[in-house]
């Protein structure tokens, strides 16, 4: 695979990354509440790391056209987010009171983050649909190879971005108490309209 698809690839991943959605929501909700976001980062992507072994081994495609294996995909993450955004909004998060949620263990945020984008079908149709325009079978390099390329390349990408949205939520917003708590309630309002919209989506269809 040559520099140029892999540039690319970068370009457009990174555009879809830079677009706020559950993952940044949670992304500041942690970096509100928890001392270290490194735990919900690694669970975010662990969720799509999980994504990456099945575009690899080829099930992306197969669970993708099946219509009862996505429509259960997308109603158990939407109903997952709707919880966890109504959880947010009743027990804002404030800068100066973000150690108390330290309750919640680091395997229980890890398993949290994991849980939305690892239930979050429009991930599963982003290795679906973005991938195969970018792999080249002609260059000789096995489509798996290339599939696993791809992935680390989508892996560490969202782990820069997704790292960088939780320390400056938590940086910016330390001094800050009423714009951290502003902040922690419209995380929570996204993950509600993210499910929601889900949710319908999947539904009307």
């Amino acid at each position: 695979m040559d520099t140029t698809t892999l540039a690319a690839f970068l370009a457009v991943d990174l555009l879809l990354v830079f677009t706020p959605g559950a993952d940044w929501a949670f992304a500041i909700s942690a970096g509100l509440r928890d001392r270290s976001v490194v735990p919900a980062v690694a669970g975010l992507i662990a969720g799509h790391a999980a994504y990456a072994l099945l575009a690899v081994a080829g099930l992306a495609v197969i669970v993708a056209r099946s219509p009862a294996v996505l429509t259960a995909l997308t109603i158990a993450g939407a109903g997952y987010l709707l919880w966890l955004g109504w959880s947010v909004l009743r027990a804002p998060a404030t800068a100066t009171g973000a150690g108390e949620h330290m309750g919640a263990s680091r395997t229980q945020v890890l398993l949290k983050g994991a849980g939305i984008s690892g239930l979050n079908p429009k991930a599963l149709l982003l290795y679906f649909s973005l991938f195969p325009q970018f792999l080249r079978p002609a260059t000789g390099w096995p489509v798996a190879a290339q599939t696993g390329l791809l992935s680390a390349v989508h892996l560490t990408a969202c782990a820069v971005v997704y790292l960088t949205v939780g320390v400056l939520a938590r940086t910016v917003l330390r001094t800050r108490p009423s714009a951290a708590h502003a902040v922690t309630r419209v995380s929570g309002a996204m993950m509600i309209a993210v499910g929601g919209f889900l949710l319908v989506e999947r539904l009307a269809v």
